[in-house]
């Protein structure tokens, strides 16, 4: 746990290269836009539940919007078919074919499953800057951000916490 508060500390600080910065303005990209509808609140679980389910680490992560230090997590170098799910709720939010290694130390993807569906955008005005926060569209979860500087045709990058994922394999 003091190793997430230090690197959220440094991301914070230093805003750690291009994996933290605001969004960009390159007008050749797909500029990130805010999804307006309502995240869905049907499910729900109070704090005490949420600490019974999850890690200290992922509860960190999820519900009080921390970040995990860059280069240690689990699905960061990950290359197994299948999907990725919010470690909290189980939700499918991205696939495999979606990842790319941004070299930034976090787990990457350029877009999302289901069409915009499964993760709400919302601005996020913390340390000094204005960035887009995903999150978990069924439980809210915390998962990440979203940058308009992906090297992919769409343009995005979701930057995501490997702690606010969990992984079912494709099947055979």
């Amino acid at each position: 746990m003091k190793k997430l508060i230090l690197s959220s500390l440094l991301v914070a600080a230093f805003g750690l290269a291009s994996c933290q910065t605001p969004t960009a303005t390159n007008t050749a990209k797909k500029e990130t836009t805010l999804i307006k509808k309502p995240m869905d609140t049907s499910y729900k679980k109070t704090e005490e539940e949420w600490k019974k389910t999850l890690t200290p680490d992922q509860y960190y992560v999820l519900r009080q919007k921390g970040t995990e230090a860059p280069g240690t997590g689990e699905y960061l170098n990950h290359k197994e078919k299948g999907f990725y799910t919010c470690a909290g709720c189980g939700t499918e939010l991205f696939s495999n074919e979606e990842k790319f290694d941004s070299h930034c130390g976090w787990p990457s993807f350029d877009g999302e499953l289901g069409g915009g569906d499964r993760v709400v955008k919302v601005k996020d005005f913390s340390h000094g800057m204005i960035r887009t926060e995903i999150v978990c569209a069924k439980c809210g979860g915390h998962l990440g951000h979203l940058f308009d500087d992906g090297p992919t045709s769409s343009g995005l990058r979701y930057c995501v916490n490997s702690l606010s994922l969990g992984f079912k394999p494709a099947e055979k």
